[in-house]
């Protein structure tokens, strides 16, 4: 669609301005209600939904996916963003944002969710066996986060982690001080972090990185998830949630994100679609690619 370029996510501190701005902005400056016409009468819903991502491989594959069903079947218009997790949940609860599609609960996310749940709505999970970790390529002689501390200097004292905002970024930091490891955990980017493993892996050189299932990298890669017998990172169903009274407002869209459903094979092909894809490829046009392709169980995600 002529749309899909201005929809492209902006950069994350313009978003969080963004999002957090326009997220106040129906709000009395002095915590009271305003008196209007809204107070006794709705104003009209608009056709634009907006939706808000982090930069993950499998958030930015769901999200793109779900704008072009919603677009192309539905009729609706949907308004990216992308920024860091912390920033979506705000937005979401001040009604800034509608929809999220990559919310790792009960577990990942959980601080976010007991800071801003009670203005949300959980509208159902996209795929459920969300998975994460420390995680390096087969080749490696460790198995167990416990093996790690052997081989710090190999590692130079580092894991190589993603966003601070993260909730496995949270979880590496207890993980570290778990097992009482001679590591560091250094912030990137899942981009930095994917391209780091790149570069470790084509010099059969020794790293360890923040990882998560769903993601096209154990396509491409050789790579195990270390053994974790202390239970710090958990598993989670990656779940879309919504503002509250999404489901009263859009009760179609409501449904189709309840229905809105992949396994994980599924996933990982559309992953690596849109990351196989060539440089500056729109990825609603991947993802369209891949709708027509897989037409049956995009239906069966259209409400009747």
């Amino acid at each position: 669609m002529k749309t899909n370029k201005r929809n492209t996510a902006i950069a994350l501190m313009l978003a969080a301005a963004t999002l957090i701005v326009s997220g106040c902005s129906n709000k009395s400056t002095t915590g009271e209600k305003t008196t209007s016409t809204a107070d006794t009468q709705r104003a009209p819903l608009s056709n634009t939904i907006k939706v808000a991502y982090p930069n993950w491989a499998e958030g930015i594959a769901m999200t793109h996916l779900a704008k072009a069903v919603i677009e192309d079947k539905l009729g609706y218009d949907i308004e990216l963003t992308q920024a860091d997790p912390g920033t979506i949940y705000t937005a979401l609860a001040n009604s800034g944002q509608d929809v999220m599609i990559d919310a790792w609960l009960p577990n990942t996310h959980k601080s976010y969710w007991d800071k801003y749940g009670e203005n949300l709505e959980v509208l159902g999970p996209v795929f459920g066996y969300g998975v994460t970790g420390l995680v390096v390529p087969s080749y490696m002689d460790v198995n167990s986060i416990e093996d790690l501390n052997s081989i710090s200097d190999q590692l130079d004292g580092k894991i190589i982690g993603i966003g601070t905002g993260a909730g496995i970024y949270k979880s590496t930091d207890k993980a570290i001080d778990a097992y009482d490891l001679k590591l560091e955990q250094v912030a990137s980017s899942g981009p930095a972090m994917t391209a780091a493993l790149q570069q470790a892996i084509d010099n059969h050189k020794p790293i360890v990185v923040t990882g998560w299932k769903p993601h096209w990298m154990f396509s491409r890669f050789d790579l195990k998830v270390l053994k974790d017998p202390q239970g710090v990172y958990p598993i989670d169903a990656v779940k879309v949630v919504a503002r509250d009274n999404f489901r009263e407002d859009y009760p179609d869209l409501a449904q189709f994100f309840i229905n809105y459903s992949l396994t994980e094979d599924q996933l990982l092909d559309l992953m690596d679609a849109i990351n196989n894809a060539d440089p500056g490829t729109d990825p609603d046009d991947v993802a369209r690619d891949w709708m027509a392709r897989n037409n049956p169980l995009v239906d069966s995600w259209i409400p009747d």
